[in-house]
């Protein structure tokens, strides 16, 4: 679900009556963790809804947010990290709204071999991008000394292409250095680890790195706009009463 799509249901969930309660769940906790914290806090919910409410708890890289009552009884993952537990009677949708409104400064670096796109993002509005390409040949899938020597050459093209993009991000996010929110990766997985391992500025943003990869086929501008509306989106499951 969308930013703006969400914010409205929780316009909606937040001008609901009857009796009901709230609680914020960070991440990092076991699926038996999480089972025992929402039985625990909200002691209405069926037990056989429980397991399912707390499968989806722990698989969460952000935590998540319940909304149990009579008029709603969804469960939200939302785009970035709940910090702390919150436990409120009623529909309490502040602490999920307040992760929304803010317009986080995000960096996007979008990498496959041969392609790369970077921005920088407030909110959903770009501040700056650098889109490009390089080249990278495939894989020799001969054998004997020619498809060694073409190996070798494949490294060289693949470390300065990584040389290239590194200056670009460095570029791009050197002046937010101070003030970035978050930085996320997309593309594909061996390719991101080999140039993150050669692109020593970008351990200045480790700890502010999502755990999230996302899946980009072929980096271009529209990736990046694609992008940066999937980081925002928020996944809602929603149980029907029985």
């Amino acid at each position: 679900m969308s930013r703006s799509r969400i914010l409205r249901f929780l316009d909606e969930v937040g001008a609901s009556s009857g009796p009901s309660v709230s609680l914020c769940l960070p991440p990092g906790l076991s699926v038996q963790e999480a089972e025992k914290e929402i039985g625990t806090r909200i002691r209405v919910i069926e037990k056989d809804v429980l397991p399912a409410l707390a499968e989806a708890v722990a698989r969460s890289r952000t935590g998540a947010v319940i909304f149990w009552g009579e008029s709603h009884r969804v469960l939200v993952i939302p785009p970035f990290p709940i910090v702390s537990e919150v436990l409120a009677d009623g529909y309490c949708v502040a602490p999920l709204r307040s992760i929304l409104e803010r317009d986080l400064l995000i960096a996007l670096i979008l990498v496959r071999l041969g392609d790369y796109a970077i921005g920088v993002f407030r909110g959903e509005e770009r501040v700056s991008s650098k889109v490009g390409t390089g080249l990278v040949h495939g894989r020799h899938r001969q054998g004997g000394s020619s498809s060694q020597r073409f190996a070798r050459h494949r490294e060289k093209q693949m470390e300065y292409f990584f040389e290239r993009v590194c200056g670009h991000v460095r570029e791009h996010l050197e002046p937010h250095v101070r003030g970035l929110d978050h930085v996320i990766y997309g593309g594909e997985e061996f390719t991101l680890r080999t140039f993150r391992q050669q692109c020593k500025f970008l351990k200045y943003f480790d700890e502010r790195t999502l755990n999230l990869r996302l899946n980009v086929r072929r980096p271009r501008q529209s990736s990046l706009e694609e992008a940066i509306s999937e980081v925002w989106s928020s996944e809602l499951i929603e149980w029907a009463e029985a």
